[in-house]
């Protein structure tokens, strides 16, 4: 079962349904237990780091996520998700983030280019787990803020806009990514699906 963490934020349902329609048992969830019988968890998130970090912390599940996932279970960060894996993040103050992930969250600084950066863009991928660099990748982003600082050896894609950022992430079996899967076409539905199968 993929667990698919609600803890008051976050796009769950089309998670959900992306999983589902890949064959996984995949449930939205705010009960600590779950995470433990789980097999693979996802941490979703959408809005403010700060609202985020709060919410998961008041949940009561932050730390049995941090148990399974030092045991060796997968866990994938989407979006808002990924960002929390980090140490911190600039966005409105500073503020902590798990810290599963070196790096910080940052804002765009980019000319010309409206902010946030949304719609679909090329994925400059590193082969990995999730996804290989083969061929191009358009996947789909909804973000005003990105991973910056992070180490070269846990950074496995990056994407342009106005500058290279970070769009992906891995660190043994804590993988992020800062664009939506399920809502990346085929393209995302194969991350997911390797995501699921990983052991």
């Amino acid at each position: 079962m993929i667990a698919i963490i609600d803890y008051g934020i976050g796009n769950l349902r089309s998670v959900q349904k992306a999983l589902e329609f890949l064959g996984f048992d995949a449930r939205v969830t705010d009960h600590k237990q779950d995470l433990v019988d789980a097999s693979h968890i996802v941490l979703p998130g959408v809005g403010a780091f700060a609202d985020a970090a709060d919410c998961f912390e008041k949940s009561g599940m932050k730390q049995t996520m941090l148990d399974e996932v030092i045991k060796g279970k997968p866990l994938l960060g989407i979006c808002l998700g990924m960002q929390l894996l980090l140490d911190k993040s600039y966005e409105n103050g500073e503020y902590t983030g798990l810290g599963l992930v070196p790096g910080a969250v940052v804002p765009f600084e980019v000319k010309n280019l409206k902010v946030p950066h949304m719609g679909w863009n090329n994925l400059i991928a590193r082969d990995n787990a999730l996804f290989d660099s083969s061929e191009d990748k358009y996947v789909y982003f909804v973000h005003s803020y990105h991973a910056s600082d992070v180490p070269e050896d846990y950074i496995i894609a990056e994407a342009d806009y106005g500058y290279r950022f970070t769009a992906a992430v891995r660190k043994d079996n804590i993988f992020g990514l800062q664009f939506h899967p399920e809502k990346s076409g085929d393209t995302g539905l194969d991350m997911l699906r390797r995501f699921g199968g990983l052991k």
